[in-house]
């Protein structure tokens, strides 16, 4: 497993980091088969993940829905803490480690959210930002089947997040576990961002396209908005106050 695990880190670098070298990159050249998997995306969003998402948000409390969401919020928080040491941000994995510690416990195992009221920031790291952060490329644009929007950095980021041991799915003693916290967690975000929806204005792939690479970026560069950002994603505030909804459209197709 660690050998893949390499095998993929290295087969980013030496693909990504020429990619960057492009000055005018195509963000999209696989657009044709990314459209393909995003209408199949889209069929399995309609037929399944949507309707499962809104029975569950029928028959659960709000405060056990909210619960829910803060639980693999903290759980997220571990791979965070990892990559915020990857990237040389020690007060910053300081400051979420004590908040997985604190929600841990007093939290009642991450279900009530004590650290924010306390003050401790919640922050969004993972191991395709930690690439970024070292100056790989983004590469290609990717939309990856149920997981919805990607580039081929992220998603080799994403490999390593889940084969880490780290990621919340390792809870789960069995295969079965790990698919039932998969499942959980996705009916969960997707119940979540039902009025998010509401945001998405024009051609639906080009605008999460473009919002995806652009949040991104966003995150990879701690907030520093560069002009080259459409009108409509400029405003750095833009991104702070819709964040939560923000993080959510990134897996608007995710089922």
């Amino acid at each position: 497993m660690i050998q893949q695990i390499l095998f993929v880190f290295l087969l980013a670098f030496s693909g990504l980091i020429w990619a960057e070298e492009d000055a005018e990159p195509n963000v999209d050249p696989w657009e044709g088969f990314n459209r393909a998997i995003f209408d199949f995306n889209e069929v399995m969003d309609k037929y399944v993940a949507r309707p499962v998402a809104v029975g569950y948000q029928y028959i659960t409390p709000k405060p056990v829905d909210d619960g829910i969401s803060n639980f693999f919020s903290n759980l997220d928080d571990v791979l965070v803490v990892v990559n915020d040491l990857l990237q040389l941000k020690f007060l910053q994995a300081l400051s979420d480690t004590s908040r997985f510690l604190i929600n841990s416990t007093v939290g009642l195992f991450g279900f009530i959210d004590v650290a924010s009221h306390i003050g401790l920031e919640k922050h969004n790291e993972d191991f395709g930002q930690t690439l970024g952060y070292w100056g790989v490329g983004t590469g290609p644009y990717i939309v990856l089947p149920f997981l919805g929007p990607s580039n081929l950095r992220d998603a080799t980021g994403r490999t390593v997040d889940t084969f880490s041991g780290l990621s919340y799915t390792s809870l789960g003693a069995t295969a079965e576990e790990q698919w039932g916290l998969f499942f959980l967690k996705n009916i969960d975000l997707r119940a979540d961002i039902m009025q998010s929806e509401e945001l998405i204005t024009g051609e639906k792939y080009t605008f999460i396209r473009s919002f995806y690479l652009q949040r991104r970026d966003y995150l990879v560069k701690d907030g520093v908005v560069e002009d080259e950002f459409d009108d409509d994603f400029e405003d750095e505030e833009f991104f702070d106050d819709e964040d939560e909804d923000f993080e959510s459209l990134e897996d608007e197709e995710a089922i």
